[in-house]
């Protein structure tokens, strides 16, 4: 525990308490073959990052799976996570809107560029 004691760990955890904000969502979509479609880094109160959070589309639809590192017995366990279930959804909404807006300017951008290639005749 990088050489904090109990009390010293108690004493950070009261001064740091209260609600976490949402303060930024990076965006970075891969390729669109396969179920993987974007990484996400996550920004908390201008102060702490979160990279590696996958959208994913799975057989239920499109949802945020948060980063995990591969054990030596092959399972994949979460390096960070939610605690409960109330932030878990805070958390994937904002990824959600996030991704759909990088998709929608994305869209756009794309109109815009084969309107300028293609004018109407």
């Amino acid at each position: 525990m990088i050489g904090l004691t109990k009390w010293t760990l108690i004493i950070i955890t009261k001064e740091v308490s209260g609600a976490m904000n949402i303060t930024d969502v990076r965006v970075k979509k891969v390729g669109n073959e396969g179920k993987l479609k974007a990484y996400v880094s996550v920004t908390f109160d201008n102060d702490f990052v979160v990279h590696n959070l996958k959208v994913i589309n799975g057989q239920s639809g499109i949802f945020v799976a948060m980063p995990s590192r591969k054990t030596t017995s092959g399972e994949f366990k979460d390096v960070a996570h939610p605690i409960n279930s109330s932030f878990r959804e805070v958390l994937q909404r904002a990824v959600l809107e996030a991704y759909n807006k990088e998709i929608e300017s994305q869209s756009d951008t794309e109109d815009t560029q084969q309107t300028d290639t293609n004018p109407a005749e």
